[in-house]
């Protein structure tokens, strides 16, 4: 739950803001209408004090690791990034209308449907890990789901490099769906914790509620829920429908030592994909990058904290045609959405003629000089 209140929608060339979808800890989400090509596009932006070189670092990571991965469809697709007149770093995404956010609280998903969402979900999972990122944040809300209603793996602002390891990034964390080996603060992600996170979104997916909360008010405080993920063990989903074999699944995916969990998310796929064909259902198909493939550009670098972006250096006015008077002609107004903070290209000087008038030499300019050496006159 956001506590801060929203900031004010920016106004962003080539976009008409519609309304508001959503505010998170540090970034708030507007709906707007893209005009070329014509379709809803979701944008993220920063609030207006951006002064907070971290924020502007997550930013900047997230716009770099959709960049990366968004071309898995599984994956929320980044179209442009940039940054608004009033200087607030952006990221234009791909509008998905749902989200498993409340869904799996309020209605019971199918199991077929649940195994799908695991599968797909551990396939854009494991691309990230290929690609040496880790998410550090799967959960109900992150997964969105399309137009077309496809789920796919969303917010990416706190995500960080394999290879990366500090001591400040341990704290970034959804409890609920954290890792033992998380909530102890012993690492900041990892392929394994990965593998843990998922099983418990699964879980929660089918159970209605995240893996060791409790139905008692006042029992699911952040510290109670650190003390049960530390200590407790599996517990079976209590649905019918839900097969042993499943549980076995969620069971070796959420295990407190790493080391006994599916070694990767593919792995975990596979054994979801298994209790798919037990089931009578046909497998849901693996959407992972081959070993060939290799982002095309530079590694993400995960401590670059400025702002990046085409910065426009005006805001545009609210009429984009004028009207001739009289004439209820439309005509078209400036054009400032291409207007980015370049240098002013240098006017040319209007030119001016001497000429001879009744015996006198007088110099004249504008158009008169430019009709004199065109020999109009």
């Amino acid at each position: 739950m956001a506590t801060r209140l929203p900031s004010a929608p920016p106004i962003l060339p080539g976009l008409a803001y519609i309304r508001p979808l959503g505010s998170g800890g540090f970034a708030d989400v507007f709906l707007y209408e893209q005009d070329m090509p014509r379709r809803d596009v979701a944008v993220k932006v920063l609030p207006s004090d951006v002064r907070d070189p971290d924020l502007r670092r997550m930013f900047n990571a997230e716009a770099d690791v959709l960049a990366h991965l968004s071309a898995h469809p599984s994956i929320v697709t980044v179209y442009q990034a940039g940054i608004s007149a009033d200087g607030r770093p952006y990221i234009v995404m791909e509008y998905c209308p749902g989200s498993l956010s409340q869904r799996y609280r309020i209605e019971r998903i199918p199991v077929e449907e649940v195994l799908t969402i695991g599968v797909k979900m551990a396939s854009a999972l494991q691309s990230a890990h290929r690609a040496g990122l880790v998410h550090r944040d799967v959960k109900p809300s992150n997964i969105l789901v399309t137009t077309f209603g496809a789920p796919v793996l969303a917010d990416f602002g706190i995500s960080s490099s394999l290879a990366r390891e500090t001591a400040d990034e341990v704290l970034a964390m959804s409890i609920p769906w954290s890792a033992p080996e998380v909530i102890a603060e012993e690492t900041a992600g990892t392929v394994a914790s990965e593998v843990w996170s998922l099983g418990a979104t699964v879980y929660s997916l089918l159970a209605g509620h995240s893996p060791f909360e409790r139905r008692e008010r006042g029992q699911n405080t952040k510290e109670q829920l650190r003390r049960r993920i530390a200590r407790a063990s599996y517990t079976d989903i209590p649905r019918a429908d839900v097969p042993a074999s499943l549980q076995v699944v969620l069971a070796r995916a959420m295990s407190r030592d790493p080391r006994q969990r599916y070694a990767s998310a593919r792995e975990f796929a596979e054994a979801l994909r298994a209790v798919q064909s037990e089931l009578g259902i046909s497998p849901t198909q693996l959407e992972i990058a081959t070993e060939a493939w290799s982002p095309a550009s530079a590694s993400v670098d995960f401590s670059d904290s400025a702002l990046r972006g085409p910065a426009r250096s005006r805001i545009e006015r609210d009429e984009q045609r004028k009207t001739r008077p009289g004439t209820g002609v439309a005509q078209l107004a400036r054009d400032e959405d291409t207007d980015f903070s370049a240098p002013d290209r240098p006017r040319r000087p209007m030119p001016r003629v001497a000429v001879v008038v009744g015996g006198a030499v007088v110099v004249v300019g504008g158009i008169l000089a430019a009709l004199l050496m065109t020999g109009t006159l």
